[in-house]
């Protein structure tokens, strides 16, 4: 079919801008998350500088989870009101700002250091709301249907690739010149890939790069190549109502993607959180093994979420309907996840952290719901939409490890909440299958979009 769409332009070259597109918000996804890396590596050197203890590095990871999770329905109205070009290369540089100045708020003292981070993470956590949304917003845009699987598991698997990435360079960072050098490092680099941004970025009509077939083959695939035009045309920014919201609410298909999401982040905040304990505390490792064994599972984790894409986009490409070939992968993953319960009965380490790996990979193939945001969203609403679809999701950042917690308390063990975990997949699967029912793309709201 592109081969078809480039004959009708002979004399062009045909170009793949959009693969760019997608590289750079990989780029800028890994950078963000790396973000939460470095406080993480940080949080001991920063203890004989400025008195951190670890009850105080908690409040600055939930201040930036919190201010992430409520700037989510204000980061989608503005991407839906302003574009995505302008509404994230200023969330880039916002960012930046902010890990440059918490380097320099190491200079303070004690008491007024902490204070200034804890702003700054707050500060942070708003800015860094719409990169999500917007990459949802804008594979929408520049992707067709038949690559959007792909596309999305580029930017998603960004969650899993930092840690390998950039972990390294900040260890190496902290332990030569301190830990503000990483904030440093995070603010210069956010920098450079804001200019790159506004440089190269353009909405798909307007690129000076994109050639008349890649636009039509985009366009005629099924991609959003006007969305951000309708909707400065149509709706002079009134997506951003309780009246939207309620109409998003409605429809049991976003619905059950929205549930789905929760349980599948429940997966991912257990790794992020609670795994590197688990291992410590249940399985006796020491510190040392524990790093080197809390990357395993991120890894397959990564390559699961890359194949997880290329698996529905070939599913679709062999002509399957648009809801299997999204469906499959992501009611496969999700059983795969379950295996995690293996590890209440694996008393060999290396099975366990086979188990666990196996668990991770599915979960990765599993996390399409950015795919399906993409496919479904309302034309103008691309953004407001992944903005609630993400609130939901990263809900699960901020129960997932009270609920853990408070099992593990009670029980002394970790086998309850291994089950938890396996019991949420499920319940992943239950929400993608008779609650999404038929996916497809909803028309606009007529109340919101007049």
């Amino acid at each position: 079919m592109e081969k078809l769409n480039a004959s009708l332009v002979p004399n062009e070259r045909q170009t793949h801008v959009r693969y760019v597109i997608i590289f750079i918000l990989f780029a800028v996804s890994c950078l963000s998350f790396s973000d939460r890396v470095a406080l993480s590596l940080a949080g001991t050197s920063m203890d004989k500088d400025i008195g951190v203890n670890p009850m105080r590095i908690g409040f600055l990871f939930s201040g930036f989870s919190w201010a992430y999770v409520l700037g989510q329905l204000p980061s989608g109205g503005l991407l839906d009101r302003f574009g995505s070009k302008r509404v994230y290369g200023i969330s880039i540089v916002l960012w930046s700002i902010c890990a440059f100045l918490t380097g320099l708020a190491g200079y303070l003292g004690a008491s007024a250091a902490f204070t200034a981070i804890f702003i700054l993470r707050l500060i942070s956590g708003f800015a860094q709301a719409p990169v999500f949304p917007g990459n949802g917003r804008i594979v929408a845009s520049w992707f067709p249907t038949r690559e959007r699987g792909r596309a999305s598991a580029v930017f998603n698997s960004s969650q899993y690739f930092a840690l390998p990435f950039f972990a390294p360079i900040y260890g190496w960072m902290i332990h030569a010149a301190g830990w503000k050098s990483c904030f440093w490092f995070i603010g210069v680099f956010g920098f450079v890939l804001a200019i790159i941004w506004f440089s190269y970025f353009h909405d798909v009509r307007q690129h000076p790069g994109v050639s008349t077939a890649e636009l039509n083959y985009i366009e005629k695939g099924g991609g959003l190549v006007d969305a951000d035009q309708v909707h400065r045309t149509s709706t002079k920014g009134s997506a951003l109502t309780w009246a939207t919201f309620k109409m998003l609410l409605s429809q049991r298909m976003l619905v059950g993607v929205y549930i789905g999401q929760y349980c599948i982040n429940t997966l991912t905040w257990f790794f992020l959180t609670w795994f590197p304990i688990y291992l410590s505390q249940a399985r006796h490792m020491s510190i040392l093994k524990v790093g080197f064994a809390a990357a395993v599972p991120g890894l397959c984790g990564g390559c699961g979420g890359i194949l997880g894409g290329v698996i529905s986009d070939k599913l679709l490409h062999g002509g399957h309907s648009l809801s299997f070939a999204r469906k499959a992968p992501i009611m496969a993953g999700m059983a795969l996840s379950v295996t995690m319960i293996g590890c209440n009965y694996a008393h060999s380490q290396s099975l366990m952290l086979l188990l666990m790996s196996i668990s991770f990979f599915g979960k990765g193939i599993g996390a399409l719901g950015w795919t399906v945001i993409s496919d479904t969203s309302p034309a103008g609403l691309v953004g407001v939409n992944g903005a609630l679809f993400n609130l939901i999701g990263n809900l699960a950042g901020i129960t997932t490890p009270i609920i853990i917690g408070y099992l593990v308390q009670r029980t002394g063990l970790f086998d309850s909440a291994l089950i938890f975990v396996s019991l949420t997949a499920l319940c992943a699967i239950v929400s993608y299958g008779p609650i999404v029912g038929e996916i497809k793309r909803l028309e606009p709201f007529a109340p919101a979009l007049r």
